[in-house]
């Protein structure tokens, strides 16, 4: 135990007091494990587990900022005899910066990894920047929905009309992403017919694609000119054919094609919006379309809003969402505990779609704090454990860093000829990482497969290769140099790498293994090389 740290119980991890939010927070934690072993029973003889400290440890760091905790800070947490520390971890990491960086990257992966304009990516920086904004400032969910349904201008300073950009401009494509994504509706399956699973008609899609007849996006990249943005027109000189796929120019109103006379103009379609049933005459502006809508959408009387949230956070913190997969909530999809999802939208509306309540909230269940476990089989009751999920490609980056103890490379691809263009995040060794070990956030996780190129980047790759040497000026060296005791120094590994200590038999194992090699230095580059290719390791538990 490291005890000079631990006034770092008083004054670092934990030194958040208690809260008002926390304690509010708590208080409707305890009503959803209520309500949902009312909806999901368990045998009352053999309550839900909790774990322990480390495990909640690394589960909420990674959860929340993306990143495990040091070994300092998991000493700290451990010492700490504060009843309520877990509650005040919590809050500490929702003021971390890191907090909105790990969640703009998740919503920037959710929004891009749907688009249809592939040069949409280079406004995937701006994207992350306005979301990790709002994420840290703890602006309502409702104002983000808002900000991206209405957004206009230069996409590279209003990092909002990525996903306007990110769907070319095109209606059709942007409502089937509006609807996806805020409210959980996957309503773009009615666009060529009714819905042929769900209840929606193919007009009321077309009824809602008619909010953005008028928007248009322009991506032009040419010497003399650039032109990255979403305009809003409401004045038309006659149609000006839209460039390759993207819509340059607007049009006045939106129409249904005739199936079976596709050269025929089609059926003129009025904005409706499907959930609530408000609609706006024929020739209203494009600011009083978007407008009206995204108050329509965020508004408590809309059954899905909320829920939509919800439902993915919840299935993000505990690896199963009341829907799945959990962007498809229509009214036709079946719930698994619809009473317990019901009372938490409703209370997150409550509070005003407030994004931290709602991590607090979630954090604070018997569920969130449960053990990890395999996804279930589908005769299985739901949600009798915390399930295990792979981590997206920039949480494994940020960890392999902290474990090799470097900073992340610049490269000439950041730091040199792309030097302030929008494209070198993609191109740089995040952007390649992520290349390899990203996914879409909204499949269900055990959808997202390993593959070829992963493991060859973790068992060889330059960053690893180069990392995990017990000589030179490594964090390795380091430790291999300075701490001379070999027990010790395996518990400082597993620490670094997996945000614990090792248990009584991994630890003999490893020092077995030491004694075997007869080689220290290389003893301890093959026990770092392992962790860090542990399934552990990749995983979130």
């Amino acid at each position: 135990c490291r005890f000079p740290l631990l006034a770092l119980v008083l004054t670092g991890l934990v030194a958040f007091s208690s809260s008002a939010p926390a304690a509010e927070s708590a208080e409707v934690a305890a009503k959803v494990d209520a309500s949902l072993l009312a909806e999901l029973p368990t045998d009352a003889s053999r309550p839900m587990q909790k774990i322990g400290d480390e495990e909640f440890l690394r589960r909420v760091y990674l959860d929340i900022v993306g990143h495990i905790p040091s070994p300092e800070e998991v000493t700290a947490f451990a010492l700490s005899p504060s009843q309520d520390k877990r509650a005040k971890v919590v809050e500490k990491l929702l003021a971390d910066e890191r907090f909105g960086e790990n969640w703009g990257r998740y919503f920037r992966d959710v929004i891009m990894y749907r688009k249809t304009e592939d040069r949409a990516e280079i406004v995937s920086g701006a994207l992350e920047d306005y979301l990790k904004t709002q994420f840290n400032a703890n602006t309502s969910w409702a104002k983000v929905a808002t900000d991206m349904v209405t957004a206009s201008g230069d996409s590279l300073e209003n990092g909002a009309c990525a996903l306007i950009i990110a769907q070319q401009g095109q209606p059709e494509e942007i409502v089937a992403e509006v609807s996806r994504i805020f409210l959980g509706v996957q309503i773009q399956c009615a666009q060529c017919h009714d819905h042929p699973t769900d209840r929606w008609k193919r007009e009321q899609f077309h009824q809602l694609a008619a909010f953005f007849p008028r928007t248009a996006s322009q991506l032009i990249l040419m010497p003399d000119r650039r032109e990255i943005k979403v305009v809003s027109q409401d004045f038309f000189m006659g149609r000006q054919p839209p460039m390759g796929n993207m819509r340059r120019r607007g049009t006045a109103e939106h129409y249904m094609s005739d199936l079976k006379n596709p050269t025929d103009k089609g059926k003129l379609m009025e904005p409706v919006f499907f959930a609530t049933g408000d609609k706006l005459p024929l020739g209203t502006k494009d600011a009083d379309r978007r407008g009206s809508l995204a108050k329509w959408i965020t508004e408590k009387e809309n059954p899905y809003f909320a829920k939509a949230f919800v439902n993915r956070l919840w299935g993000e913190l505990n690896g199963e969402g009341f829907y799945e997969p959990v962007d498809d909530i229509g009214p036709d999809r079946d719930c698994s505990a619809p009473l317990t999802l019901e009372f938490l939208a409703k209370e997150f509306g409550k509070q005003n779609y407030d994004i931290k309540w709602l991590f607090r909230t979630i954090t604070a269940t018997s569920l969130y704090q449960a053990p990890s476990a395999p996804r279930r089989n589908p005769d299985q009751t739901p949600m009798q454990n915390n399930v295990a999920q792979r981590l997206r490609g920039d949480q494994l980056f940020d960890n392999l860093l902290n474990a090799l103890g470097v900073s992340e490379p610049k490269g000439p691809a950041v730091g040199g000829a792309m030097a302030g263009n929008p494209l070198a995040r993609r191109f740089g060794l995040r952007g390649q990482f992520n290349t390899a070990f990203g996914y879409d956030p909204s499949e269900r996780r055990d959808e997202v497969a390993g593959s070829i190129p992963q493991a060859l980047i973790f068992m060889n790759g330059p960053i690893i290769s180069s990392g995990i040497r017990a000589s030179g000026r490594t964090a390795l060296a380091k430790m291999v140099s300075e701490i001379k005791d070999d027990s010790a120094l395996v518990a400082e590994l597993y620490l670094r790498v997996l945000a614990r200590e090792p248990s009584s038999s991994e630890l003999q194992t490893c020092l077995n293994y030491i004694k075997d090699v007869g080689n220290r230095n290389e003893a301890f580059e093959d026990v770092q090389w392992s962790l860090i290719n542990s399934t552990e390791f990749l995983h979130r538990k």
